[in-house]
């Protein structure tokens, strides 16, 4: 019994039964649970406050010390918010979520969709991510996921982004195959490439002027199925006020036959977004952890 009680999995429950509760809150209550909380944490987790402040150093040389410090703390609190709030999407009715997550340009998606182009959700990992879920409840889309060390966290995850509609994931060993095939039989694939996932299968391209490992997989995939590129940003409105899930225009001349060039113009925009409201990138990931031969880790 007292093993039981040590084992991570059951951690791992004690926490999700806490969110569980915790969606019932007013979103602006949360918000500001989340704040305080974020606080805290900048304060005693000290390893990802160490990735934080090495990211925006190297990303935002022209602040100060001082405004990066408080940037990260902005970013520490965005992370707990978002971690919090999530259990909304996960078991909140489908009209709380429709009321608070806007979302925005869908008529020329839905166009798009009805008339059979196929479609690629290009989607900035900002912190509030699993609010995109909300495109759920309106298309079945597929996607690609990466495998979590704890199996109570990956059911959880999936359960939670396959809620809704007929939705489709796939583990990111899996390999593209199985996402061309399915955006070819017209569900639109959402698309999450601004991870360092190692140096298989990625190029060095600049990220906020830094070399980063980048998967170039938006332009072979948008190639290998002739599919469209469309942006989906998620935002976090101020103080539990909700959130907008805003779709973009599509891509015109994309993709090129050169994946490189294609893979530096992703980064650009993905750049020009972020700079909007840099607090609420997923800053917490070592974005620069792979990096080319002969240059010293950053981490």
């Amino acid at each position: 019994m007292q093993a039981l009680f040590t084992r991570p999995c059951f951690m791992t429950r004690i926490l999700f039964a806490f969110l569980w509760l915790f969606h019932w809150l007013p979103l602006p209550v949360q918000a500001g649970i989340g704040w305080l909380l974020g606080h805290l944490l900048y304060v005693a987790v000290i390893p990802r406050r160490r990735v934080i402040r090495t990211n925006l150093r190297l990303c935002f040389p022209e602040l100060s010390e001082a405004e990066r410090r408080r940037l990260a703390l902005r970013i520490a609190v965005a992370v707990t918010r978002s971690i919090l709030e999530r259990g909304i999407v996960w078991w909140a009715p489908e009209a709380r979520i429709r009321r608070l997550a806007e979302l925005r340009g869908f008529e020329k998606v839905r166009k798009l969709h009805e008339e059979g182009v196929p479609i690629i959700f290009l989607v900035p990992h900002f912190s509030n991510l699993d609010v995109g879920n909300r495109i759920a409840l309106e298309l079945d889309c597929v996607s690609v996921y990466s495998a979590q060390r704890d199996k109570v966290v990956e059911e959880m995850l999936l359960k939670g982004r396959m809620r809704f509609g007929k939705q489709t994931l796939w583990s990111r060993q899996e390999g593209i195959r199985s996402a061309v095939q399915a955006i070819k039989a017209g569900k639109p694939f959402y698309y999450l490439p601004d991870m360092d996932f190692g140096l298989r299968d990625s190029i060095f391209v600049p990220f906020f002027g830094v070399d980063a490992a980048t998967i170039p997989g938006l332009s072979r995939i948008a190639r290998l199925s002739n599919a469209v590129v469309v942006p989906f940003i998620m935002r976090t409105k101020p103080w539990g006020q909700g959130y907008t899930c805003e779709f973009g225009d599509v891509w015109e001349d994309f993709p090129t036959k050169d994946v490189v060039a294609d893979t530096i113009r992703m980064n650009a925009f993905l750049e020009h977004e972020i700079r909007k409201t840099p607090e609420q990138y997923y800053w917490v990931h070592k974005r620069f952890k792979t990096r080319p031969a002969g240059v010293a880790k950053v981490y």
